[in-house]
């Protein structure tokens, strides 16, 4: 696995999002050597082109063509003395997705609100000066009626009056202005409240929506084991007729047999009648079965297609067994999420352990306990040996090996992460009996 990704240059974001963070540096960095050897092999190959005369030399910008190249590289270190590499999101001190939604969801309602808000304070204020407007134009209208009506002659004091009337009007503007403002904060905070609560509940009916198809997939997985289980029974009840057919056949008491399975479907009957007319010694040779060969996919891409790897090459290489017995580790678990697994794990101490298979590679996933926290480490199982991917070199060539070896060796220098305690099974999980049938 590790050498095609080398080769493509490339990693399947989702296979990417299952590495841990050591994984991803190590990944990193194996594939910027990579880089760096193809780059070299290039100039030595053009240098020895060069110097067959099957390329002109290259003129450097700004330098004579005798002159020496100075190229240069020189890796940025962190403290513990390895190349640094910082993984955009999962640094320290990043945010986990959780509060992040969070604080989109908030952020979305917010403005939300925001823009409704001032829609509202346009219309309101739109009101307001439409209203104090011709309340003004009225009373204007009015003073001069009156100023007409009864020959004011004095024009200061109509003034002095018409300006008092005026910031009366004013005050009483800003004052409704004042207590719009406070309405439509008060509508905005409301609001926002009301579309938050609102996303929150969408998000919500997406989490029950995936967890009703699970367990609709659950009863479709039953049912199918049930329909398996009935043709199983058939088949051993006409396994057993043929049994007693035989035996009736040898020792002469056709009577009696017929009289035994009188219950039997009437097909049954006549196919049995008319053996015993030809007087065949035993059931006829079965025909040979044309079996196709298994051919896996480039991926995982279905439960069932898992399922039918793990039976067709990992249970013949005993995988997910105790040494030298029938007995299933006590550390396996088949197949299950990244969740169940941490949750398995949340109540025991540093060093406890268990492997699931994984859906994202051809291989298995060891699910960690941390003192603080969880790792998950993937193990290669496309060939014919089991490794760590991108962490430890050493192959090994069954799965318990690889655990074993484990227990007495750490998995990672910088993480120090000994196997020590196994994980056991609480309750079995889906798909698990399917996988030893």
């Amino acid at each position: 696995m590790l050498q095609q990704i080398l080769h493509d240059m490339y990693i399947d974001p989702e296979l990417l999002a299952e590495l841990n963070n050591e994984q991803k540096h190590i990944l990193f960095y194996k594939m910027r050597e990579e880089q760096l050897r193809r780059w070299r092999e290039r100039e030595a190959w053009e240098a020895l082109a060069q110097l067959e005369g099957l390329r002109p030399p290259k003129v450097k910008r700004g330098m004579c063509l005798g002159a020496a190249s100075d190229k240069h590289i020189q890796w940025l270190l962190g403290a513990d003395g390895e190349v640094w590499v910082w993984v955009m999101g999962e640094g320290p001190g990043d945010k986990p997705y959780e509060e992040i939604s969070e604080e989109l969801i908030a952020e979305r309602a917010r403005l939300q609100a925001q823009r409704e808000a001032e829609e509202l304070w346009r219309q309101k204020e739109a009101e307001i000066t439409k209203k104090f407007r011709d309340a003004l134009a009225n009373e204007k209208a009015r003073i001069l009626a009156e100023k007409w009506k009864v020959e004011m002659e004095d024009r200061k004091a109509a003034k002095i009056l018409e300006e008092r009337i005026h910031e009366e009007f004013k005050r009483k503007e800003e004052e409704e202005r004042r207590r719009g403002e406070e309405q439509i904060r008060l509508q905005e905070e409301q609001r926002a409240k009301e579309l938050y609560w609102t996303l929150k509940q969408a998000q919500l009916q997406s989490h029950a929506s995936e967890k009703e198809e699970r367990e609709w997939e659950e009863q479709l997985r039953r049912s199918k084991a049930a329909d398996e289980e009935r043709s199983r029974s058939a088949q051993r009840a006409r396994d057993e007729y043929r049994r007693h057919s035989l035996r009736a056949i040898q020792k002469g008491t056709v009577a009696g047999l017929s009289s035994m399975f009188q219950e039997l479907s009437q097909g049954q009957e006549q196919e049995q009648e008319e053996r015993l007319h030809h007087h065949l010694p035993g059931p006829r040779p079965p025909l040979p079965l044309t079996v196709r060969a298994w051919e896996r996919p480039l991926r995982p891409v279905s439960r069932e297609v898992i399922v039918r790897w793990f039976k067709e090459e990992q249970l013949p290489r005993r995988a997910g067994f105790e040494r030298n017995t029938k007995s299933i580790a006590s550390w396996f678990h088949g197949i299950i999420s990244r969740e169940d697994a941490e949750d398995l794990l949340e109540n025991m101490t540093e060093g406890a352990f268990l492997v699931r298979v994984s859906d994202k590679i051809w291989g298995y996933t060891l699910s960690y306990r941390l003192q603080k926290g969880f790792k998950h480490f993937l193990v290669d199982a496309s060939g014919d040996f089991y490794s760590f991917l991108g962490v430890d070199p050493n192959r090994h060539a069954t799965l318990t090996d690889l655990i074993d070896f484990h227990k007495e060796e750490i998995i990672t220098v910088s993480g120090g992460e000994l196997l020590q305690e196994p994980c056991g099974q609480r309750d079995s999980p889906p798909d698990y009996h399917l996988l030893f049938e």
